[in-house]
């Protein structure tokens, strides 16, 4: 009888990362299974776990019991339970993270710390201060006793015996329901039940003769319905609820993100030649049942989407499910509309702008079968579908894709897993691969599909560079060449719509001053605090230390001290001044972070609100608006010069990306981007939309420093507050790594990371570069394990990321 369960508890440390047996009690016998949240006793308090398997006897002879199980269904199947171990060997992570990344933030447990006076304890024998709170039961909340000021006399209390901290696992998935008012008698009981009333209760009768006629089998009536509906009170339903005449009764429903919203439907489109040979492949593997993963690079309107939903329509057809990822950012309203446009209800979708409870239900939607599609950011790979028919994975160059806290896994590589587990095939898209995936493809591991031309044959837009020196050169001062701004107001004078495209938010980067050339910086971290003009005050972006802009120099004493660069607010009031007339949309994050202003302000623009839209990353995708003829980018080097290998890919991806929103229609687009470096060959490949060469050109400069694709790398990042301590350790470290690894790795540092201290904690690192390394997992598992609990008590933290995409 296999009455002991193995279990993961949620203490995700090096030495709990192990399952633990408890044994079932009689009354869960049978009901308990893998994948199943439980609440087990641990030490002195009681905390969640995860079932992994149920056995006939346990490896100690004395077992601890269950105490309750969480959920009366597995949250984590089979194939899930087996990736959550692919998972910790694959990104070094516990087995317990890996599963809790799995589930939406509402299934998280939350634990609640109680005190409870020991059962041979009188209340007279506690200290005056704390009987009061002991009257009403022996159980008080930590949270009453601390907000009283308590918590030192009764810790005593606690060293003495007389009083025990207890936890409580507080599930915070909760289900939302609603009051429903529903007959207790059937329709031949009518008649009889409104003679049976007094003559003068005339508005009863109504309502009684009301809701006989509006339910239906089953269903009840919301109170407010019958309210309206029957013109009455509250009142009268209680005093009919009181004569059992009526049930209260309360029914869960979904929270919907998307009520009150109609999608209409769409129907399939008719393919283009190139998109009908590009998508042969994919149904052929898609009848058969087999594994495949297919890179699709398409230029920027080239009808990548609908390639996706004919494929997804054919799974469909099959009766097997889909999962497609897109960026969070680009994870905009209209994307949603198509999904939802072309399948309806069978569309769930999870994303960072859903609240919890949101989320939490579109989740069970996905668990219950009532879906057959979800749509969602990086998390939604986890979808806990059963039958999967197809992964598709939109702009898949994205590094949104790379978790960067623990577990640190890549979307991509899990879709791959998950894909070979279901024996279906994998679509990663995009109008600018990652190298790692072009170069996958031209080896034949990927299979490569090309989408060169857009749906209506247009031309990809023009693009002009702008070499801001030059304008520097000649006294033109403002942060828009002659070019852009007199291409702007023709627009304005066309009635067609413009994007400008900063890649910062706030106002200025930094304030300087001029004489002495002091930048103020953060006191906890070696970054300089960025400008907001809102609040009038300076931030740092790392932290969150705030403080208000100095009037004078702190060095020098001088007043010239003036803010440097630029940010979306100050580009908007510059704009104001110069074009008056214009209407001007601005979106960056401080504009979107409340709830539905990301989709309110597209809606806006889409609808010819506003003549300019301005922003951030965010704007740089999957937009599709008929009337942008003019794309802007305002400084194409921000990212070119930070220390990062992945610089001159992430900065022709994102002008590519950009470019890509201008003439999708019947208006031709143009592109003015402006820089300081513009014989970068990024820039100048982005500029003829030359993904080929860039990518031949990008090649050669990661061979030469031995980068990905030509090799692996994993970064290992050690902080610690005293500088000297983290410098000893580091050099401990990678000695040690250095010694268990072969001759062909390169290790490289110990070094002071890009940013060497954030919330005063010192940062080094150090980086690991191999082919083939069969040491590697092995020596990294010893490092956390040794190194960490060596010097864990001494402040030490030690990450370690697995092909990282934050060098910084």
């Amino acid at each position: 009888m296999k009455n002991v369960a193995s279990v993961i508890v949620d203490v995700p440390a090096m030495q709990t990362d192990r399952t633990y047996d408890y044994l079932v009690p009689d009354e869960w016998m049978g009901s308990i299974s893998p994948g199943m949240r439980v609440v087990v006793p641990f030490g002195p308090r009681k905390i969640q776990g995860f079932v992994m398997e149920l056995k006939e006897k346990g490896e100690v002879s004395k077992l601890k019991e269950i105490s309750e199980p969480m959920d009366l269904v597995p949250v984590l199947n089979e194939e899930l339970l087996s990736l959550g171990s692919w998972l910790t060997d694959k990104t070094l992570c516990f087995k317990i993270s890996a599963f809790q990344a799995m589930l939406p933030a509402a299934m998280k447990a939350k634990y609640e710390k109680f005190f409870r006076l020991e059962g041979t304890v009188e209340i007279e024998g506690l200290p005056d201060p704390l009987r009061p709170f002991f009257n009403k039961g022996s159980e008080v909340s930590w949270k009453a006793v601390e907000e009283a000021g308590f918590l030192p006399i009764i810790q005593k209390q606690v060293k003495k015996g007389y009083v025990d901290v207890i936890y409580k696992v507080k599930a915070k998935g909760k289900k939302k329901t609603v009051k429903k008012i529903l007959p207790n008698f059937s329709e031949n009981q009518l008649e009889e039940i409104i003679g049976n009333l007094p003559p003068q209760a005339k508005k009863q009768k109504e309502v009684i003769n009301y809701i006989s006629s509006e339910v239906q089998a089953g269903n009840g009536l919301l109170l407010n319905e019958i309210l309206e509906g029957a013109g009455t009170t509250a009142s009268t339903i209680k005093s009919l609820v009181n004569k059992g005449l009526l049930i209260e009764k309360y029914i869960e429903v979904y929270r919907d993100p998307f009520e009150n919203r109609a999608f209409e439907k769409t129907s399939p489109l008719p393919l283009t030649q190139q998109q009908s040979e590009v998508i042969g492949p994919i149904l052929e593997k898609i009848d058969q049942s087999l594994h495949q993963t297919f890179l699709l690079y398409g230029v920027t309107g080239s009808g990548k989407t609908e390639i996706y939903l004919q494929s997804i329509q054919r799974v469909l057809e099959e009766g097997k499910e889909a999962i497609v990822l897109v960026p969070e950012i680009s994870l905009t309203p209209q994307m949603v509309h198509r999904f939802k446009g072309r399948f309806g209800d069978d569309v769930a979708v999870l994303h960072s702008g859903l609240s919890v409870g949101e989320k939490y239900d579109e989740w069970r939607k996905i668990q219950r079968k009532e879906v057959k599609v979800v749509v969602g950011a990086r998390s939604a790979i986890f979808a806990p579908f059963e039958n999967i028919g197809i992964i598709i994975i939109d702009e898949e160059h994205e590094t949104s894709y790379k978790q960067e806290e623990n577990p640190r896994y890549h979307a991509r590589d899990v879709a791959v897993r998950r894909a070979e587990t279901h024996n279906c095939p994998v679509i990663l898209g995009s109008a600018t691969p990652s190298l790692e995936s072009f170069a996958r493809a031209s080896k034949g591991v990927f299979e490569l599909l090309t989408l060169s031309k857009r749906m209506n044959d247009g031309d990809l837009p023009s693009v002009s560079i702008v070499d801001m020196r030059e304008e520097l050169r000649s006294g033109n001062r403002s942060m828009f060449s002659q070019e852009l701004f007199e291409k702007i107001q023709n627009r304005l004078e066309k009635g067609e719509q413009t994007v400008l495209f900063l890649n910062r938010r706030g106002h200025s980067s930094f304030i300087m001053c001029r004489d002495c050339g002091f930048v103020v910086q953060c006191p906890h971290c070696d970054i300089s605090l960025t400008y907001h003009r809102f609040s009038n005050g300076m931030k740092c972006h790392y932290c969150g230390y705030e403080e208000s802009v100095p009037d004078t120099c702190p060095e020098c004493t001088s007043e010239h001290i003036r803010y440097f660069g630029t940010g979306t607010q100050k580009v908007e009031e510059e704009l104001n001044k110069l074009l008056p007339g214009a209407r001007i949309i601005r979106m960056d994050v401080d504009t979107t972070s409340r709830k539905g202003s990301h989709e309110k302000l597209l809606t806006a623009f889409g609808g010819g609100k506003a003549d300019i839209l301005l922003g951030t990353q965010m704007i740089a995708k999957g937009l599709d608006f008929p009337n942008i003829t003019l794309v802007g980018v305002l400084s194409a080097d921000t990212m070119l010069h930070l220390p990062d290998f992945r610089a001159a890919e992430k900065t022709f991806q994102l002008l590519t990306q950009v470019s890509g929103r201008a003439g999708r229609h019947k208006l031709p687009g143009e592109v003015v981007i402006q820089t300081y470096t513009p014989e970068h060959y990024s820039i100048e490949l982005a500029s003829e939309h030359d993904y080929d060469r860039f990518y031949l050109q990008e090649m050669m400069m990661r061979k030469m420093g031995s980068y990905p694709p030509y090799y692996f790398i994993t970064l290992i990042t050690l902080s610690h507050e005293d500088l000297l301590k983290v410098v000893e350790i580091a050099e401990k470290l990678s000695g040690f790594v250095r010694s268990r690894l072969s001759g062909s790795t390169i290790i490289l540092g110990p070094a002071a990371s890009p940013i060497p201290r954030i919330k005063n904690r010192y940062r080094y690192q150090c980086l690991i570069k191999y082919k083939r390394e069969p040491n590697l997992t092995a020596t990294l598992k010893t490092v956390l394990d040794q190194f960490q609990q060596q010097y864990a008590s001494q402040g030490l933290s030690i990450s370690i990321d697995v092909n990282p995409y934050m060098m910084m």
